[in-house]
């Protein structure tokens, strides 16, 4: 029932409206209710559940003209005059409200029979009065730790205390700032009763806000009638000026409390709160500061200048000085104390080895507190570390070791990590290479990679009704406008690729006179892009440059030719295809791809200004590359170098997704099918424990540890007869890539469709193909694991591409396979050919595809085959922004900002599903139907320069299915193995905590989302996933599954089946002499945990709280939020497994071939590296010791054996 409020003050908030109402509704048994307040009017809503309650609450309130005068219900000296509403409640607002219901009765009985945990007796106080605020450091004070304030603001305001984060309110005449700091990014929260301070040391810069105080005119002219919301506040990059200057680098805030008393209060409100930071209470003093923490940077700068005392020190050990400062490791003057050990180790190690140095005291000085032994910090103690990590450099295999990496594929190159708070420098790290960073190899360092993201890491999200601008156009158009300056270089902005614009990264330069070497003259000589008019679309052939490739080899202008392009009814059938012909094709493939067995048919390349796939024809005589018009994006460039990003060497799995998921059951899919599917998934799932044989087979189609050989170690504990449950190692890492697949499930339905395959598209170049049919042709492994050809055939095949969300994104196609015996086609291999017959070509027809080396869904399970087909969608193109005038430079670099600033894609994803799921028609709803024709334009936004109309948006509230909710379960990595906590207690609440967050009562107009019980299939998928329940089944049976092992004796985790493993090497090698290699063994286990130390630090969400070792080994970073893992997160997971597979790759290449290619003495190096993984203890990093080696040495020396078996024991 839906009660109606009148006479609501105007100015009130919902949350002092529903905070009055709680205890009025509680005497009639209403726990959970809605209040629903509206903007600019004396009105509100109550929804509540059950009527009969509702009325009993009206028989004593409600005040109409018949009734008799009841009691009232006095709020802020007005009375509020309540009666039942005449419009029916809204249903979903209903089920969302019943399922509150449940999980509070769910939760009540499970308090019941849990034991009971210790709570303070009453409600604890969240609020504090503090007289100032300060910013600093904290440094040293004679013997002791010391804080050095470095900003001091001198107002009173009010600390508070929420549930996932606290809140600093300081007010002044004009406006109120605010500082909001999240719990996961406080280190240690320290109170000092003898002055009344509370410290908060941080692990990244807090966000902070500014609202303005509004005049009496200003809040009258809000109760107008404009329906579009005012943003409330505005966020910005720091408190004042003064405080910009610090707020990046110290991270540590110093409140004084008002009320001596509230000293232990707060103590004792973080000591007895789940999921709040460590607290510590001990008396602490102040440092003097004679020097700034500016003015003392602004002097190591100096010194770092040519001509001056330490000018002449490498860049590459500048960048690392200046790192230890911007990063917050270590204070400006602190580093300036150790200029003469950088210079002498410089002078006696070498540039590379000193810079390594830096970064490995970088990587293992703690964060700062209290509590931390000032003596750790004094110089002496940091020279002798880094004369350590300087003396025991190993160039070979190290990032600096061009032998470990191809030149033509790789680049190293430093990294800048832009904040609202701060410039943050990483790296260098290796790059896939470009057609710029090729050309410019010889000067990698003075190229810039530039990320733009807020103090997590995480992108700088939208968040309803504040204001930006100081963010994007202030502060990160202030950057792109301006300079990088980083010790005696300065960086500007040079351009970015189409991948990297969504990524909010791109690509700075720092000029250097006479080559040539400057942003102008390098753009200059990539191509003519003077007629180019939109920023966009000049942005979008500029970074064709910048596009991540592979050069292969230069071609001749004899070998170039052009075709025209097929085109009916306006549209183009070739869009982004040409040909090329067979010696060409093997010319390219002896440089790409050459360690791989089987060569593409297929290629997506960049060539001078064109773009786009290139298939192969073997009607082509001699080497021809025949391109299109759709293909060249502009001209003049000089290069004649074919540069690939992909190509078709395999087929890639099909997984389908949400969208695809709702659209095939709107076209009438039944639901039981996709729940089939997803049983099948989560029965493979659990049959990972019943033999090391199923784990090596889910690793493998997860693709994980193929670099390490992993899998092949599951597969020879099986031939032994052990079993992997009783290791602790083993079992995390089938652990975490179990949890990676079930949040992949039940948060994304990604389920995997064995019965479809994801492929390149190409044209059909014979014309062959009739309207409505493809060619499909890919590679599978037979019954012996040897690929075997396969062609599709049939009717009534699906054909999609990602991101579906109209239903006609998905159409039935006929696939063919009786072609001509000479046909071209025949020659062709993981692929999909369209005909370029018809009214409109198909690709076009599928979410707006091309054939430029877009990937399409082919699929032919009949589970998934919708008996009918909608229409596709045929969108008017939006015409490219026209600024009539050549583009410049700052044209570009606005472009990216309002591209960051305005990209709504994802938001238009997230409503379009709210939507689908609640329309009877669902995705065939014309609400639905817009939202996929605006995503379509959000798509074309970074071509066309012009952003998506959100005023168009079809409304919607904040109720949504329960799909769209994150999980009640945070997964986190331990010593013992991957588990899982609350988010309540993650987040510092408790399950029965019915109160409002304090934090969140301080934004009343921001409502959170409400979520319902979805009857939808996604909804049902969702739900049949416990993924906590499963996993610790499974953890259950790994840990109970030893029984064809032999018994245990007690020793520290992973030794009893390591020792199994060891002895049956050692019988196997009797006769091999491997003891001679003990040393080399050394060496590389020194530079498999080095380079891995790296990849924990670098893909981290900051460099202080490194990724674990099984994140590494498992493929999948965890990420500390319940459901799926952002995209941000899975973008980081990819490129650190690329990373870790190259590294990885060349320790067991040098395992097994050694130093000259002798493999002939694998197997004795693989002995002894496994000796030295048994017999040695890894020295570990910050984050204590490493495990993997041993596991890693001992798939590469079983291989080995079996091997040796194989080429002198064939009949065993």
């Amino acid at each position: 029932m839906d009660i109606f409020v009148r006479n609501v003050p105007v100015q009130t908030t919902e949350s002092a409206l529903r905070d009055f109402f709680k205890p009025v509704l509680e005497e009639f048994s209403i726990l959970r209710f809605y209040c629903t307040k509206f903007r600019k009017k004396p009105l509100a809503l109550l929804t509540v559940t059950d009527a009969a309650k509702a009325k009993l609450f009206l028989d004593k309130f409600s005040h109409t003209k018949t009734a008799v005068r009841r009691e009232s219900l006095l709020f802020c000296n007005t009375v509020l005059l309540v009666s039942e509403s005449r419009n029916r409640p809204n249903e979903l607002a209903l089920k969302a409200l019943r399922q509150e219901e449940e999980d509070l009765w769910r939760r009540a009985r499970r308090n019941t029979t849990a034991a009971p945990a210790s709570k303070p007796n009453g409600r604890q106080t969240r609020k504090f009065e503090f007289s100032c605020l300060q910013c600093g450091t904290w440094d040293c004070n004679g013997p002791d730790t010391a804080f050095a304030s470095q900003f001091d603001h001198r107002r009173p305001g009010t600390v508070v205390f929420g549930k996932k984060a606290l809140a600093m309110i300081i007010p002044t005449e004009t406006h109120s700032s605010r500082i909001d700091i999240p719990y996961y990014s406080i280190e240690t929260i320290s109170t000092c009763p003898r002055t009344n301070k509370v410290a908060f040391t941080l692990i990244y810069a807090p966000r902070i806000y500014r609202t303005e105080n509004k005049t009496l005119e200003q809040m009258m002219s809000e109760l107008g009638l404009s329906r579009r919301p005012q943003n409330t506040r505005a966020r910005v990059c720091a408190l004042d000026e003064s405080h910009r200057s610090v707020v990046g680098t110290c991270l540590v805030y110093e409140i004084t409390l008002a009320d001596p008393k509230d000293t232990s209060k707060v103590d004792r409100l973080v000591q007895t709160n789940r999921g709040m930071p460590p607290a510590l209470s001990l008396s602490t003093s102040h440092a003097s500061t004679s020097q700034t923490f500016q003015r003392d940077f602004q002097r190591l700068t100096t010194y770092l200048w040519p001509g001056s005392e330490y000018g002449n020190l490498a860049f590459s050990i500048k960048f690392q000085i200046e790192r230890l400062v911007r990063n917050a490791y270590l204070p400006p003057y602190m580093v300036i104390r150790l200029l003469p050990a950088f210079e002498y180790l410089a002078h006696k190690e070498g540039p590379t080895a000193t810079t390594m140095a830096i970064q490995m005291l970088a990587r293992q000085i703690p964060i700062p507190g209290p509590d931390r032994d000032p003596n750790s910090l004094d110089d002496e103690a940091l020279y002798w570390s880094l004369r350590g990590y300087a003396e025991d450099f190993k160039l070979e295999g190290s990032i600096y070791d061009e032998k470990s990496w191809n030149t033509n594929q790789c680049a190293l190159v430093h990294r800048v990590m832009i904040t609202p708070a701060g410039t943050y420098l990483e790296g260098p790290e290796l790059e896939a290479g470009n057609r710029v960073l090729r050309q410019y190899r010889d000067y990698a360092d003075r190229f810039l990679r530039v990320e733009f993201t807020d103090e997590d890491g995480d992108y700088v999200r939208f968040e309803p009704r504040t204001d930006m601008s100081d963010i994007f156009n202030t502060r990160f158009q202030g950057v792109l406008d301006n300079v990088i300056d980083i010790a005696d270089r300065s960086y500007e902005f040079l351009g970015f690729s189409h991948s990297s614009l969504r990524q909010k990264t791109c690509w700075f330069l720092s000029p250097m006179t006479g080559t040539g070497l400057s942003p102008h003259e390098l753009i200059k000589d990539l191509g003519d892009f003077s007629e180019i008019r939109c920023p966009a679309k000049c942005a979008a052939r500029i970074g064709q440059a910048f596009s991540e490739t592979t050069a292969t080899v230069t071609i001749s202008r004899e070998t170039l030719k052009a075709a025209n392009d097929v085109v009916r009814n306006g549209r183009t059938f070739s869009d982004g295809v040409g040909t090329i012909s067979p010696a060409l094709l093997h010319r390219v493939s002896k440089h790409y791809g050459q360690a791989r067995q089987r060569k593409p048919t297929c290629l997506q390349i960049r060539f001078a200004g064109a773009k786009g796939m290139v298939s192969l024809d073997n009607r082509l005589k001699g080497e021809q590359l025949i391109l299109r018009p759709s293909m060249v994006k502009f001209e003049g460039s000089k290069t004649w170098d074919i540069e690939v990003c992909g190509a078709n060497f395999k087929p890639l799995p099909m997984y389908l997704n949400r969208s695809l998921v709702k659209i095939l059951e709107d076209l009438g899919v039944p639901a039981e099918n996709f729940l089939e599917l997803e049983d099948q998934m989560i029965e493979q799932i659990r049959r990972i424990t019943e033999s090391p044989i199923n784990a090596a087979i889910f690793l493998e189609t997860s693709r994980i540890g193929l670099c390490t050989r992993l899998p092949f170690l599951f597969r020879a504990l099986d031939d032994l007869g052990l079993s992997f449950g009783g290791d602790s190692f083993l079992s995390r890492i089938v652990e975490i890539a179990v949890l990676s697949q079930l949040r992949d499930v039940k948060y994304r339905a990604r389920i995997p469709v064995e019965e479809g395959v994801t492929l390149y598209g190409i044209m059909d170049e014979t014309g062959f193909l009739e309207e409505g049919e493809i060619f499909c042709t890919f590679e599978r492994p037979g019954e012996k694991g040897k690929l075997e050809q396969h062609v599709l055939t049939g009717n009534d095949m699906l054909v999609t591409r990602s991101p579906a969300m109209h239903p006609g994104d998905v159409q039935k196609v006929r696939a063919v396979e009786g072609l001509p015996a000479d046909s071209p086609l025949r020659h062709l291999s993981n692929v999909v050919v369209f005909s370029q017959k018809g009214q409109r070509d198909l690709p076009s027809q599928l979410s707006g595809g091309d054939l430029d080396g877009d990937l399409y869904n082919v699929i032919w399970d009949d589970r998934l085959i919708p008996p009918t087909t909608h229409a596709a969608a045929d969108y008017n193109p939006m015409p490219p922004m026209d600024i009539g005038r050549p583009v410049t430079q700052t044209d570009i670099t606005q472009f990216f900002v309002k591209f960051m600033e305005t990209d709504q894609l994802g938001r238009i994803s997230m409503i379009h599903m709210q939507l689908a799921d609640r329309a009877a028609a669902g995705t065939l709803d014309p609400a639905c139907k817009k939202l996929a024709e605006m995503a379509s334009t959000a798509v074309d936004f970074s071509k066309t320069g012009i952003p998506v109309d959100m005023s168009q948006c079809p409304r919607y509230d904040m109720i949504r299915p329960d799909f769209m909710a994150t999980s009640p379960h945070v997964p986190v990595v331990r010593k013992d193995g991957v588990g899982f906590v609350d988010a309540a207690a993650e987040h510092g609440a408790d399950d029965d905590d019915d109160d409002a967050d304090a934090v969140e009562a301080l934004d009343p107009d921001l409502r959170s989302y409400k979520y319902y019980e979805s009857d939808r299939v996604l909804g049902r998928l969702y739900r049949a996933i416990d993924e906590k329940t499963i996993f610790e089944d499974m953890h259950r049976r790994l840990r109970t599954s030893t029984a064809t092992t032999t018994p245990r004796a007690a020793a520290d985790d992973g030794t009893t089946l390591l020792s199994h493993i060891w002895n049956y090497i050692l019988r196997e090698t009797a006769l091999i002499q491997w003891e001679s290699y003990m040393p080399l063994a050394r060496e590389i286990r020194e530079i498999y945990e080095s380079n891995l130390l790296d990849a924990m630090s670098d893909f981290s969400a900051h460099p202080r709280h490194p990724l674990s070792e099984i994140e590494i080994l498992g493929g999948n970073i965890i990420g500390r939020s319940g459901g799926s893992a952002s995209r941000r997160v899975r973008e980081r997971t990819a490129e650190m497994n690329k990373r870790f597979e190259r590294d990885a790759a060349f320790v067991v290449q040098r395992i097994v071939q050694g130093d000259d290619g002798d493999r002939d003495e694998g197997l004795a190096r693989s002995v002894a590296c496994l000796g030295v993984g048994i017999g040695e203890r890894s020295s570990g990093g910050a984050g204590g010791k490493l495990e993997s080696w041993t596991y890693v040495a001992a798939a590469v020396c079983l291989w080995q054996v079996e091997l040796f078996r194989d080429r002198y024991d064939p009949f065993w």
